[in-house]
């Protein structure tokens, strides 16, 4: 290598190093985990910050000195002699050997105490919510509030808000990363985890953060936080049944084709109610559904209505346009699609039905 080609590496080396970092960077990130929004988030933020920056003075002085001594003991000619060794200098080995033994210790304690926090058993007055993670959608029980939604988990500020981590199917990860770390969610196995937001108002989002299958990318979930008397009022709400839709009216008329056609198999609409997708009481109290993918309004849920496979990758069940009413197994992961099995109208009628559910 030339002189004039070391000063090029010179230049260029930096400006890469530069560049890699900027790419990293971005404005208002809405799932930064490095801008904590509550104490359970802050407590893995004051750890992973000073264990970064040890770790980063660790790689610069190795880094460093490999480079050190690359360009200083490099062979300069044929005949240059062999460097001094210092292999089985004592002293040396001692130094390099209880440095780093006493550095993972000073990491591990702090570490192991974070750990300890987090596990703890929930609070007294801790809200309970189960969520299940099922393929690609989130599940939210609240057993004591005998409610059940999907997707957009509502908790009150100032409050902790135990987790109980479940899976329908296969592996999943549970990741809000403004309010926890990700925790997996694993079938025939309950994990659990913290939350406890400080502010209300705020919507943090997050998503499935363990791949999958197919549609891994669109199960995301939000988390709204309220006031204490604001989730409380939320609670009642979410209680109380959805309104019954006026005899003869486009709603009374989706509700029919709702419970006639394969829907009423696969979703519940009252209060509650256990089934295989979504519980759709109070849909419209919600703002996304479809894994929080899509905004909740007439023109989306149309969509989803009449194809749904064609907006979010599933595996649907068949169903023959000469069968609509046909059993949905199970193992049949997402909506099917009605695009051959009902009319445009008919569509409209049960998503106005489905708007109803406030």
């Amino acid at each position: 290598m030339t002189a004039r080609d070391r000063r090029r590496w010179l230049v260029r080396a930096p400006l890469f190093l530069l560049l890699v970092f900027l790419a990293a960077c971005a404005k208002d990130a809405p799932q930064d985990a490095l801008q904590p929004a509550g104490p359970i988030a802050e407590q893995a933020d004051n750890l992973f910050r000073p264990v970064f920056w040890i770790a980063t003075a660790i790689f610069v002085l190795v880094e460093g000195l490999v480079i050190v001594v690359a360009v200083k003991f490099r062979q300069k000619r044929a005949d240059q002699p062999e460097p001094k060794q210092i292999h089985g200098n004592t002293k040396l080995e001692l130094g390099w050997t209880l440095a780093p033994a006493l550095l993972l210790l000073g990491v591990a304690i702090p570490t192991v105490i974070t750990i300890q926090d987090l596990a703890a058993p929930p609070a007294p007055d801790a809200l309970h919510v189960t969520v299940t993670g099922k393929q690609w959608w989130w599940e939210f029980e609240y057993p004591e509030q005998g409610i059940v939604t999907a997707n957009e988990l509502v908790i009150p500020i100032d409050r902790e808000v135990f987790l109980q981590l479940e899976s329908a199917d296969v592996i999943h990860s549970f990741w809000v990363p403004r309010l926890a770390g990700k925790q997996d969610v694993v079938p025939e196995r309950t994990n659990t985890m913290r939350l406890i937001a400080v502010e209300a108002g705020q919507t943090y989002l997050g998503q499935c953060a363990e791949f999958c299958a197919i549609s891994h990318a669109n199960m995301r979930l939000r988390v709204d936080t309220l006031t204490p008397s604001g989730f409380d009022a939320w609670v009642r709400e979410q209680q109380q049944p959805a309104p019954e839709p006026v005899a003869g009216s486009l709603e009374a008329r989706g509700r029919e084709l709702f419970q006639s056609n394969a829907c009423i198999q696969c979703h519940a609409t009252q209060v509650g109610g256990a089934s295989l997708g979504p519980n759709l009481a109070h849909l419209a109290s919600r703002d996304f559904f479809a894994g929080a993918t899509f905004e909740l309004n007439e023109e989306n849920l149309f969509k989803w209505v009449q194809d749904a496979p064609s907006l979010k990758p599933m595996h649907p069940p068949r169903i023959e346009p000469n069968d609509p009413t046909a059993l949905i197994e199970p193992a049949n992961k997402g909506m099917p699609s009605f695009l051959r099995i009902l009319s445009e109208g008919e569509i409209r009628a049960i998503v106005a039905y489905l708007l109803s559910l406030n």
